[in-house]
């Protein structure tokens, strides 16, 4: 499979990840040439998608997560409903832990992605 491919070809379990350069048309053209090869390999057609999945990461074809950060901070709101409906106690030692150790992760996943400093 990696025979003749230019770009750096990442092979997981059961996915095959294609990564380059392309700010620059020669960057486009090898990838382009790499999914050309590959192609050829399987029997089912490469198809263009919207937005990806990576490592639990959405992102759209533009490169924006914001689809991303819209569904962790849905996740972490359902995530803050059950606390509120399933603990009485308001009390800041109750609540704290709750929020840093079930709430926050969702929040902060990838976050590093998101906005590299």
């Amino acid at each position: 499979m990696d025979s003749g491919i230019e770009c750096t070809l990442s092979k997981f379990a059961n996915d095959t990840e294609l990564c380059g350069v392309v700010d620059t048309p020669e960057g486009r053209d090898a990838i382009q040439r790499d999914l050309d090869r590959l192609e050829r390999l399987g029997r089912e057609w490469i198809e263009s998608s919207p937005e990806e999945k990576d490592l639990g990461v959405l992102v759209d074809e533009k490169l924006s997560m914001s689809r991303q950060c819209a569904l962790a901070v849905q996740k972490a709101n359902r995530v803050l409903g059950c606390i509120k409906r399933s603990v009485t106690s308001r009390s800041r030692e109750v609540i704290l832990p709750l929020y840093s150790g079930l709430m926050r992760p969702h929040l902060e996943y990838c976050v590093q992605l998101w906005s590299p400093q």
